[in-house]
């Protein structure tokens, strides 16, 4: 286990906290040489799974099924709210959650058998629900682009987050879905100061490149929006209305923004990122923080944990309703349509 405040070249968390299931866990010796933990390669692990769609009833959720081609992040936010989800397959929030990746390499395959089901509805399918689906290994692996090849031959509509450029590689495969109003994406976009994704995000794409895909899926005719996520209370909140208005000028078509929120060991892993890389603003970040989550750091509840509450948390909306008016944007996404949806093989019915 890492010390707080030690630094793990190119990773975001700076300590890899107990797993809040294990019932023991391991700490090293107050002598130990920090040098044994550099630079932790990435791993992959194959993930067995006999299904690829899962689903969800959350009321504060604007899907209902979801793709995770992959499980583990190696953007190494240090933020993310995922992080916990590793903890369920035996490893660490920390930094096991961004060195340990496990790849449903049969993903292709099993969604094109869920898909041929009678039983699936056709219905908005979200990839990047938890863990973005362009992170670095989609670039050798391509996971993500034969899920688009399945989804684009059933024209079924899908919506997809990410911070990563990689995704102008797929722009044949989403200008394809974007004909049958049968996808939408969100570049999710937390700064436009280039010194800080490094530190806070540090294997994701920086601003510019974001800004870049915004523009090349716009002109590719890909309906695109922004996501300003997290806005993080005394770090980055005050660049919302640069983020938007930065994001319009690439060719955003929508704006969406969230505050950040901790929960479980994510609160533990951002207090050591702050005590790293921002001392001297940890306490205020921190105040602030709580200042929207009802004085804790997270609030779980439904309603509340995806806006926060109070003075703070209407400031932050009314910031980002001016923003959005200004710029010219719309303040929801693209309406998807499942009309075109079909199963090859079986005879289309033409539609009135």
């Amino acid at each position: 286990m890492n010390r707080p405040g030690d630094t793990v070249r190119g990773r975001g968390a700076p300590i890899n906290p107990a797993n809040r299931f294990a019932l023991t866990h391991a700490e090293r010796f107050e002598d130990y040489d920090p040098s044994e933990d550099a630079a932790p390669a990435t791993q992959l692990i194959p993930d067995a799974t006999g299904t690829i769609i899962a689903h969800n009833d959350s009321p504060d959720i604007g899907f209902a099924a979801s793709i995770n081609v992959y499980r583990g992040c190696e953007h190494g936010c240090a933020y993310c709210f995922a992080r916990p989800t590793h903890e369920f397959l035996g490893f660490s929030a920390g930094l096991d959650f961004e060195t340990k990746i496990v790849v449903k390499y049969q993903a292709p395959e099993l969604l094109r058998h869920e898909l041929s089901s009678p039983r699936w509805k056709p219905q908005v399918i979200a990839m990047s629900g938890v863990t973005d689906c362009y992170q670095p290994i989609e670039r050798r692996l391509q996971l993500t682009r034969r899920c688009l090849e399945v989804l684009a031959e059933f024209r079924n509509p899908v919506v997809i987050v990410t911070k990563n450029h990689l995704i102008t590689r797929d722009v044949d495969l989403l200008a394809e879905l974007a004909r049958f109003k049968a996808v939408a994406v969100y570049l999710s976009l937390t700064t436009l100061d280039a010194e800080l994704p490094p530190k806070l995000e540090p294997r994701a794409s920086l601003p510019k490149m974001r800004l870049a895909a915004i523009r090349a899926l716009h002109e590719a005719g890909v309906p695109v929006g922004v996501l300003a996520a997290p806005m993080i209370p005394g770090l980055n909140d005050h660049e919302l209305p640069r983020i938007i208005a930065a994001a319009a000028e690439a060719g955003a078509q929508w704006a969406a923004f969230t505050p950040l929120r901790l929960p479980y060991a994510v609160k533990d892993i951002f207090c050591a990122w702050l005590d790293r890389h921002f001392p001297g603003r940890k306490e205020n970040v921190l105040n602030r923080i709580r200042s929207l989550r009802g004085g804790r750091l997270n609030d779980s509840r439904f309603g509340s944990r995806m806006s926060g509450e109070g003075v703070f948390a209407e400031q932050l909306a009314q910031m980002f309703r001016v923003a959005v008016r200004k710029a010219g944007l719309a303040g929801r996404d693209y309406e998807l349509a499942t009309a075109a949806f079909r199963r090859p093989g079986e005879t289309q019915l033409p539609l009135l």
